[in-house]
């Protein structure tokens, strides 16, 4: 098992989802943490509020580029590579995977009633993600664990 592998399997022990999993390894990059922003993504876990609709791994991406390059106060805009970035990964994420939609990735799962068994449908998807976004990120000169202010 990889560092990033064991890394992400670490997080999901500790009971983070797909969303919160991406945008912590982003964080732990630049040796951070930010409760507030791992609690808002949460809202995007298991398909966007738990509807399995739209891929956490996936939406964790874009909030990764987000964070490098979006919008984050009245005095900013964002930068003019924002959008490549994002579709860049949303086109390779579908080529990769042939869907964005978490039942469509993963099965139906009933994450109420405490089944797990995604955790390893997952870990793929988030090694493979995780390294696409930093590649993404690298292509566009950021350097990933080191933000700046627009």
């Amino acid at each position: 098992m990889n560092d990033l592998a064991f890394k992400i399997f670490k997080l999901s022990a500790s009971g983070f989802c797909c969303t919160q999993i991406m945008m912590k390894l982003a964080l732990d990059e630049e040796e951070s943490e930010n409760p507030d922003l791992i609690r808002a993504v949460h809202g995007l876990c298991n398909g966007i509020g738990g509807t399995q609709k739209t891929c956490g791994v996936l939406s964790g991406g874009i909030a990764i580029l987000g964070l490098y390059a979006g919008k984050g106060s009245e005095q900013e805009y964002a930068r003019d590579n924002f959008s490549r970035m994002m579709h860049e990964f949303l086109e390779w994420f579908e080529g990769e995977f042939e869907r964005t939609e978490c039942e469509q990735l993963i099965g139906l799962t009933k994450f109420e009633d405490g089944d797990q068994s995604y955790q390893v449908k997952c870990g793929d998807m988030l090694v493979k993600s995780y390294t696409k976004i930093c590649e993404i990120l690298s292509e566009y000169d950021y350097e990933i664990g080191s933000r700046e202010s627009i």
